[in-house]
């Protein structure tokens, strides 16, 4: 991936090396899901994960101490070219709308994170947080999707941003909250078959923006489409569950499976059209 000559984003917070407490639960909506499936796969109690508590409560327990950044730090430079690439794609598209695109802030911590979802710990995986529209990431994920999922690259790692931004990009078109309002009519399964379609839409929304990124600024290289199909396929609900417990149980996938996420991820990108991602319509997700 063509990503040394790109700008990068303002819009990046950086919280390693400082201290954070454990505080409110991690709500429902978005990123709830995620982070227990996540926490499964690295065989995480989710109970770590997702801490309850009072809002007003936070720092109250025993702060998790986080690692300090290092002065040279490419890989921060790194997912600040792919935010500020995310922040020109996206911010044309919702011209061509009509709309005006909102950038997202991307939090970078290491160990434990608070958000307005909650308290979190690294095991979760990166995650959008639409309380507060900022994405959340450990960058050791970095390593773990390379050693233990299989799927290494840089335009890997892009993927995991740009399919969190584009949870960001549902909250401001208004899909998330009337997938929250949706969800609480339905049952266990109905709510997770319909939370499969919230993010297989992320996921061609990220295949959106490397179509459009590439017409516009030719960021990808050799492999690079490859290196994204490959990801998608490594965290689809089936072979994590296949890995983590040694059986699939499809009425429990809330994110798809390897050959959806596959499949609407490579939709983004042929088509570069939003409008093509309409995973809550299609006759099959």
């Amino acid at each position: 991936m063509r990503w040394q000559i790109g700008r990068r984003s303002d819009n990046i917070e950086d919280r390693r090396g400082m201290p954070v407490g454990r505080g409110a639960a991690v709500g429902g909506g978005i990123g709830t899901l995620l982070l227990v499936l996540v926490a499964l796969y690295f065989g995480v109690d989710p109970s770590v994960v997702l801490q309850g508590g009072d809002p007003g409560n936070v720092g109250s327990a025993p702060a998790v101490q986080q690692r300090a950044p290092a002065a040279d730090d490419p890989l921060r430079d790194f997912v600040a070219v792919v935010l500020a690439d995310t922040e020109d794609t996206w911010r044309d598209l919702f011209r061509q709308m009509g709309r005006r695109y909102q950038e997202p802030t991307l939090v970078l911590f290491s160990g434990a994170v608070q958000s307005a979802c909650g308290f979190a710990q690294a095991a979760v995986g990166p995650f959008y947080c639409p309380g507060d529209r900022k994405l959340y990431i450990d960058l050791s994920f970095y390593r773990d999707l390379r050693d233990r999922l299989g799927a290494p690259g840089d335009f890997a790692q892009a993927y995991v941003i740009a399919h969190e931004v584009g949870h960001h990009v549902q909250n401001l078109l208004g899909i998330a909250d009337r997938l929250q309002a949706e969800r609480s009519r339905l049952s266990a399964t109905e709510a997770n078959a319909l939370q499969v379609r919230m993010e297989l839409q992320a996921d061609c929304f990220a295949g959106v923006w490397a179509s459009n990124a590439q017409r516009a600024r030719q960021i990808l290289e050799a492999g690079d489409i490859e290196e994204g199909l490959n990801t998608a396929a490594a965290i689809g609900d089936d072979r994590l569950q296949r890995r983590s417990q040694g059986h699939v149980v499809p009425e429990s996938f809330t994110h798809g499976s390897s050959a959806q996420r596959v499949r609407w991820f490579k939709r983004g990108i042929e088509t570069g059209d939003p409008d093509q991602c309409d995973t809550f319509t299609a006759a099959r997700p």
